[in-house]
């Protein structure tokens, strides 16, 4: 394939699959839109992995440092992980069992991986650079105050809803409601976190 198409095509199938994933009806003539959701989302990661492990640096390696990358790529996959669970909100507010959340589960999983491993091949292709020095210690601590602000914030606004709440209004606050209302509030937490990290950077590098 043509170096000049495979970015298109790249973004072109990785936004199907996700709005398959997150938006896109269960079935269409019996088959499981899900299922093909995941297999073309594995196929967008794997090409994406290709991409960046036979890519030429550039200038864009040498100014981007690698906390920088690792903060986008983290809030990427934060940002896509959140949006996946809040598409199936009323599925998991309808589910009886965990059992019924399996194939949530699954994908969820599959993205984590996904993030996982194009994380490391980042770190493969920025390992003959300096990975960590003061200012990048600075700015994660920063951004993990941010991240735990954020964290606390929504557990203590989860706690007042549910104990200010009359006991009428609280039918939907089953447990798998409510585990899943505490997972976002770890994943709003560290959306917060990446995304103060890849400020930071991006203003001292426009700076």
């Amino acid at each position: 394939m043509a170096r000049r198409w495979q970015l298109p095509v790249l973004v072109v199938a990785a936004g199907l699959s996700f709005w398959l994933l997150l938006a896109g009806p269960d079935r269409i003539l019996g088959i499981d839109l899900g299922g093909f959701g995941v297999a073309l989302a594995a196929w967008a990661a794997w090409y994406a992995i290709h991409l960046l492990s036979t890519a030429p640096r550039g200038e864009w390696d040498e100014r981007v440092a690698p906390g920088e990358g690792r903060a986008w790529i983290g809030l990427v996959f934060t940002v896509l992980v959140a949006g996946y669970l809040l598409a199936r909100h009323q599925f998991i507010a309808r589910a009886g069992d965990y059992r019924e959340l399996g194939h949530i589960g699954t994908n969820v999983v599959l993205l984590l991986v996904a993030w996982a491993v194009i994380a490391q091949v980042m770190r493969w292709r920025w390992k003959e650079r300096v990975q960590e020095d003061e200012r990048d210690r600075q700015i994660e601590r920063h951004a993990a105050d941010w991240g735990h602000g954020a964290l606390v914030f929504c557990v203590i606004g989860l706690a007042a809803m549910l104990a200010l709440s009359p006991q009428s209004r609280l039918a939907w606050a089953t447990p798998i409601v409510t585990a899943h209302l505490l997972v976002f509030a770890l994943l709003w937490g560290s959306i917060v976190e990446h995304a103060a990290s890849a400020i930071a950077y991006w203003r001292d590098r426009r700076a």
